[in-house]
């Protein structure tokens, strides 16, 4: 059992990565994040009921129980006989998103396309945080970009790192940690207590791949012709700029190589936010500049995931001859 658990995770990664970019997130069907959801909504009522001057702690309580419970559960089950391995690479496609991230893209550039402005405000405002309600084309193009290039390291690139590195058991305790600082971690009074703790706990955690996401990106536009030149000072000066430690990397290198600004001012819970230029000073988000970003994702979905396997493929059969 323990080499078909090995194998598991050797060969997981690959074939999740094409599950994910032909299937994507089924609708009707059941997820571990929509399950996760409907946990973490079941926590912060019992939290607020129960301890509503200690949500600080119960956060840190919530963010250890879940990442512990999420890598048990998987592990548990992916170690059943016969079934196990198959139980496994569903929960290793299950943990990425890129391939639906690359549909909702598309919907929205067809929406826009056709004309209808509020369907493509409504489609991008269920990608983000913000509202969406009054943007015009351009602003939409802008959030969308923003969006894509940001969760292409939260959706793809971080968890299959987490993948690659200990199996579908350690992908889903990020996941875990992902999914609470996606549902806690705003810097609202409301949730300002119950989820700090995630949110800097999810920062360590994709501390390193965004930073692998923006080094794709940026590897990618050179394959296909779009070199940024001075992008060892101009990405990590405008990630600097980012209230969030890794959010700007990713959106920076994308900024930069699809040769269109991104930030400026955005509406979250009714308050305007200026957010941080990154970027060059010039150009517009227009289709084809989308069509560029995702081809970027792309790329960064085939070729740097199958680097990143291959590199800790051949660590791991370095590590077995010994």
């Amino acid at each position: 059992m323990e080499s078909t658990h090995a194998l598991l995770i050797l060969l997981a990664p690959p074939l999740a990565l094409l599950l994910d970019l032909l299937l994507g997130d089924r609708p009707g069907l059941p997820h571990p994040v929509r399950l996760l959801g409907g946990v973490l909504d079941r926590q912060e009522r019992l939290s607020r009921r129960l301890a509503p001057g200690k949500l600080f702690a119960a956060g840190v309580f919530w963010t250890v129980v879940n990442a512990a419970a999420a890598w048990a559960v998987v592990q548990i089950l992916t170690e059943i006989p016969y079934l196990g391995a198959l139980i496994g690479l569903y929960f290793a496609y299950a943990g990425l998103a890129l391939g639906q991230l690359l549909r909702e893209s598309r919907k929205v550039r067809r929406l826009l396309a056709g004309g209808d402005l509020n369907a493509a405000r409504t489609a991008v405002g269920q990608l983000v945080s913000r509202e969406t309600g009054d943007l015009d084309e351009e602003g939409v193009r802008r959030t969308l970009a923003e969006s894509i290039s940001e969760n292409l390291c939260d959706g793809f690139v971080a968890p299959f790192l987490f993948l690659c590195l200990g199996g579908p058991a350690l992908l889903w305790a990020y996941k875990a940690i992902s999914t609470m600082d996606s549902m806690w971690g705003y810097r609202t009074e409301k949730y300002e207590r119950l989820g700090r703790f995630c949110a800097r706990a999810d920062d360590v955690l994709a501390w390193v791949p965004a930073r692998l996401t923006a080094a794709l990106i940026l590897l990618a536009g050179r394959v296909t012709g779009r070199r940024v030149e001075g992008w060892k000072t101009k990405v990590p000066a405008d990630a600097a700029r980012m209230e969030s430690p890794n959010a700007g990397w990713p959106m920076a290198a994308a900024a930069w190589v699809c040769g269109a600004p991104m930030g400026g001012s955005a509406v979250y819970h009714g308050q305007t936010r200026e957010k941080p230029r990154l970027g060059p000073d010039t150009g517009v988000w227009d289709e084809s500049r989308l069509r560029r970003l995702h081809r970027l994702c792309l790329w960064c979905g085939l070729g740097g995931g199958l680097l990143i396997w291959l590199y800790f493929a051949a660590l791991a059969w370095s590590v077995s001859s010994f």
